[in-house]
């Protein structure tokens, strides 16, 4: 998009309602409107086979360059969002994605189960010239309630003290599992609410004692000194595809270059309970 230099004094254009305001076009092939743009014109004209908008006074042509989603100045991302509810009434396992495209796009998933997943486009690997990556779930830190029944929980025992001061040190008479990893989450049973709540993210153990760092979002003070405490694995690192009827995807391109996405496939496979 170019910029067509105005007077100097331009004449001052209305203001437009705020809320999301969208542009979208029509296509005679389709006999629909398939596309919503980001930018808001004060208004549009085509001449002499040319696109023309007025914003803030000034005018510019459209599709003057091969800089892609940069409008009055402003760079967007392009998206696509699109569903695959093949056998909806069936419970599926969304496991991988798979790409038909020049480039990798940064993928999230979600389903009706409130599952959710995100797939970074550094995710993605070159197989026979389509991008590939394996579904990821998302998750909170710390967890919600909802979220403990997906994710493997190691209980530990009840600690026999802890330091008060970062990094702190949680000790045991009982022996830590080797199943139990730097980088894993720690939670006490919060005997108020009678739920777990994070007291932060292990950085070094040893036979009988746990180190955390509890200065990361989320984390609290233990409210009793012998706390019962258990060890969250990280969701990500142990993701086995994300569970629903179907599946709501979203596809989106971020920079000015050209990018062409041509097809999706997903990997999936019934879960039976």
């Amino acid at each position: 998009m170019a910029q067509i230099p105005s007077s100097p004094n331009p004449v001052a254009t209305p203001q437009m309602p705020t809320g999301d305001l969208y542009t979208l076009t029509y296509s005679n092939s389709v006999q629909g409107w398939p596309s919503f743009y980001s930018y808001n014109p004060d208004y549009m004209v085509g001449m002499n086979n040319y696109f023309y908008t007025f914003s803030g006074g000034n005018i510019y042509r459209h599709n003057t360059n091969e800089a892609r989603n940069n409008f009055y100045g402003v760079q967007y991302n392009c998206s696509i969002t699109t569903v695959i509810n093949e056998a909806p009434l069936d419970n599926k396992l969304f496991k991988t994605i798979s790409l038909e495209s020049d480039s990798p796009w940064n993928t999230s998933l979600n389903t009706d189960m409130n599952n959710q997943a995100f797939i970074n486009n550094t995710w993605f690997e070159l197989k026979e010239g389509a991008y590939y990556a394996a579904v990821k779930n998302t998750s909170q830190t710390p967890a919600t309630l909802s979220e403990f029944d997906l994710r493997s929980v190691n209980g530990i025992g009840n600690t026999t003290g802890f330091t008060m001061t970062n990094p702190r040190v949680f000790t045991f008479t009982v022996a830590i599992d080797s199943i139990i990893s730097i980088g894993d989450y720690l939670y006490y049973l919060n005997e108020f609410t009678n739920s777990p709540s994070l007291a932060g993210v292990i950085t070094a153990k040893n036979a009988t004692s746990i180190t955390v760092d509890s200065t990361i979002p989320g984390a609290t003070n233990p409210t009793t000194n012998t706390p019962l405490m258990m060890a969250l694995k990280n969701l990500i690192a142990e993701s086995h595809g994300i569970l629903g009827h179907y599946s709501i995807m979203t596809f989106e391109n971020i920079g000015p270059a050209r990018a062409e996405l041509f097809a999706v496939q997903a990997q999936v496979m019934k879960s039976d309970p």
